[in-house]
């Protein structure tokens, strides 16, 4: 020990370079340079695809590295890791680790110095132009000194070239395999909806969703400390994420209730809300008919990392408790190929279910279509009269043997949907999340997309909830607004673009659209601009006005929505005017009103003007009502933590 610290000594005096003042001046400099851009101060939002998920990871990750080492080499790296400004001195072992910091032809090192003392290569190297980032880890090795299981840190350098840090233990396949899978994500989503003119394109027409995986994605990227890619915003599954306290239908009526709510707009004093708030009829709870559930597990080898398989597991225990005797499981896995790991059992054999449960492991490519196919030939095994058939995929999305493309597999759970049997899309984890495949899977499979991140949101996904996934009370709910020009100007539907529909396809009954569950609120908001209002933003036409338009009363617009009841094959109609008289909003359209302006603020926030995050918080904060779950409290954390992110 005695002698390891002798050279120790001797290296750093030997390599250890002159002062220069005019050098330090000029890292100096070259740090607040980077450190203004970096923090986004020389611009709007910080690019969000190279924030750091974990940064505590880095110094646990650190920590845990240097278990890995021998005695001899620890004591060399914790005593001799230095960072002075952007000057970086490293002195390990001379056993050929000295670090790749993949910098290429750009940003190169400038006056480095090598000096070997006793067998120690010491090397102090100046770098140009670099950032060395605490991003998603690379490395995370077991303090026991074992097998490393979790990535550490990745070095982000300028041109945007990037390069990742040797470390003393090398990736395993899995681990290289996880790191190439890092910001390969795929979102669903389409480019925001237009300002539209009201005399030229009167009509707007979508489908309803009551799928949430985007608020629960939205909220773990702030969580990790960075704000989430815009593609992976949909405004309208923000909003619906959260139950609202709209009045329920009336009996023997429609099997939901349609309310409008006008009011100003928060954003914009000239310009006004509709707010559309639909109410599914409350479940009958105790007369609810048994389950024939299907569990389509991914158990492919990206699902083996904490926050897929293991909380996948945990998150179905939660469902296995709230099941009665009479309702059946089966379960199904795919990787490589697909395997019946549990055929139909009774809820009442808990500890079976449990068991087959609990031997899943993850491992293999992902056979994706055989997984789907077995699973629907159990399920139109297990179906049976006044029995409710559902098939629940777990996945991260990755589909990579069989049918991968998702208009492929739109076509064949189209074609499967109509045995009754429906499809609900869970997802799980990052790195290689699938989010375009899994809103197809869901969106034609009549079923609803959610995000797991923790055990919370299971909670409310799989127990508070279940009812609305496992038990439609509507069918095909389209809804259809036309505004009257001789009031609105111009008007933009906020969200659902991955919805729209054609004019035409609202009358036809063969066109598929979102589904209303049990208990199931949905909202959908517009902001529109009255005749004569300073915040039109489009020129009068020379050649047509809207002065030819029918008499309306007074009337902004005329709503109709459509719908199918259960197993039903045609449509109903219900239909309502309404008018921009409007008075104060509700508590509950104004706090939709505050997560629309969230979700727009972390898109772009093209049509919110000076409106901020301070702003969003402050309009949710006074309208967030009865919340006996505590969504919205947390709702408001994670504005607050955007609004950090965001300078």
């Amino acid at each position: 020990m005695d002698d390891d610290l002798k050279r120790l000594k001797a290296a750093l005096s030997t390599a250890t370079p002159d002062p220069d003042g005019d050098a330090k001046a000029r890292a100096i400099a070259l740090a607040q340079k980077n450190f203004a851009k970096n923090q986004g101060s020389t611009s709007g939002l910080r690019p969000s695809h190279n924030r750091p998920e974990n940064p505590a990871g880095f110094l646990t990750g650190v920590k845990n590295m240097f278990a890995n080492f021998g005695l001899r080499s620890a004591l060399l790296a914790t005593s001799s890791l230095a960072v002075v400004g952007l000057g970086v001195m490293i002195i390990l072992p001379d056993s050929g680790l000295t670090p790749d910091l993949g910098l290429g032809t750009e940003g190169r090192l400038q006056d480095e110095r090598r000096k070997d003392v006793d067998g120690v290569v010491v090397t102090t190297e100046v770098v140009e132009e670099a950032e060395l980032m605490l991003a998603e880890p690379l490395i995370e090795a077991d303090v026991s000194g074992e097998q490393p299981v979790v990535p550490l840190a990745k070095l982000s350098v300028a041109e945007g070239q990037q390069g990742l840090a040797s470390m003393p233990v090398k990736p395993s396949p899995d681990d290289q395999a996880r790191l190439r899978d890092m910001d390969n994500e795929r979102f669903a989503n389409e480019v925001a909806n237009p300002l539209s003119i009201t005399i030229e394109d009167p009509v707007s027409t979508f489908s309803i969703d009551v799928d949430t995986a985007s608020y629960a994605f939205v909220r773990t990227s702030i969580m990790n400390g960075f704000l989430p890619p815009a593609d992976a915003v949909r405004i309208e599954e923000m909003v619906n994420y959260f139950p609202y306290d709209y009045a329920p239908p009336q009996p023997n009526e429609a099997p939901f209730s349609t309310a409008v709510n006008v009011f100003q707009t928060p954003w914009n004093p000239d310009t006004k809300l509709v707010h559309i708030g639909i109410q599914g009829e409350k479940p009958a709870v105790d007369d609810r008919p048994p389950l024939d559930l299907v569990f389509l597990i991914d158990t492919s080898g990206s699902m083996q990392d904490a926050n897929k398989l293991p909380l996948l597991k945990q998150s179905f225990r939660l469902l296995l408790s709230n099941l009665r005797p009479e309702d059946r499981v089966a379960m199904v896995t795919y990787a490589g190929s697909s395997g019946v790991v549990l055929e139909p059992t009774s809820a009442e054999n808990r500890s079976e279910i449990m068991a087959a449960l609990d031997r899943l492991e993850a491992g293999g490519s992902t056979a994706g279509q055989a997984g789907l196919q077995q699973a629907y030939a159990i399920a139109e095994r297990m179906n049976g009269e006044d029995r409710v058939g559902r098939i629940l995929l777990a996945t991260d999305g990755d589909f990579n043997v069989g049918i991968s493309d998702p208009e492929a597999l739109k076509s064949y759970i189209e074609d499967k949907r109509d045995s009754g049997t429906y499809l609900s899309v869970l997802g799980f984890g990052r790195g290689n999340y699938n989010d375009a495949l899994m809103q197809a899977l869901a969106q034609n499979g009549n079923g609803t997309a959610s995000y797991i991140d923790t055990l919370s949101e299971a909670q409310k996904v799989l127990v508070d909830q279940v009812s609305g996934a496992l038990f439609p009370i509507a069918n095909d709910v389209k809804i259809q607004v036309e505004f009257n020009p001789a009031e609105i100007a111009e008007y933009r539907l906020i969200g659902y673009e991955t919805r729209i529909l054609a004019r035409e396809d609202f009358n036809n009954d063969a066109v598929d659209a979102g589904d209303i569950g049990a208990g199931h609120s949905v909202t959908a908001i517009y902001e529109v601009t009255p005749v004569g209002s300073p915040a039109i933003s489009s020129d009068p036409l020379r050649y047509q006005t809207a002065e030819n338009v029918a008499d309306s009363s007074g009337e902004a617009g005329f709503l109709k929505l459509r719908y199918k009841e259960p197993d039903a094959a045609v449509s109903q109609l219900i239909s309502t005017p309404f008018t921009l008289e409007g008075t104060s909003p509700s508590q509950e359209a104004a706090f939709a009103a505050a997560i629309a302006g969230f979700g727009q603020l972390l898109r772009d926030g093209k049509y919110l003007g000076n409106w901020g995050f301070g702003d969003a918080i402050e309009l949710a904060v006074a309208n967030k009502g009865d919340d006996p779950f505590g969504y919205r409290a947390e709702a408001v954390s994670i504005m607050r933590l955007a609004e950090s992110l965001s300078r």
